[in-house]
């Protein structure tokens, strides 16, 4: 599984129909990791490479998906974002985290191993 192309239609299917909502509501199943980017951005093409590997390593239990700034600007301005790369990690339940800047695979993993796919945290019901 790649990382997935995402249009403002898309984000408001998938992740979450910001028009009108008052607090946060996830429609994923998953996880998900969602890269802020331009395709003339260099930190941005740093990133893209590592999101892809992560895309694999991670493929049965996070969704990675791709925000062109450039495309969608409408979806860039709801989410303030000022500078790129940006990721917004969301987790299934609980508010999203924005970070901004270009992270290497290591603290990439060490956030999605705390904040997004907690082995450990999986309830047997």
């Amino acid at each position: 599984m790649a990382t997935i192309k995402l249009t403002t239609q898309d984000f408001k299917d998938k992740v979450f129909n910001y028009e009108g909502a008052t607090e946060w509501s996830f429609k994923g199943e998953r996880p998900a990791i969602i890269d802020f980017y331009a395709d003339w951005c260099g930190p941005c093409k740093f990133v893209a490479p590592i999101l892809e590997q992560l895309s694999e390593e991670y493929k049965d239990q996070l969704d990675i998906y791709k925000v062109d700034t450039d495309a969608e600007q409408e979806l860039s301005a709801v989410f303030g974002i000022q500078s790129i790369p940006s990721l917004l990690f969301v987790p299934i339940e609980g508010k999203p985290m924005m970070q901004a800047g270009a992270l290497p695979k290591n603290v990439l993993k060490e956030v999605i191993e705390k904040e997004l796919v907690k082995p450990n945290a999986i309830s047997e019901a």
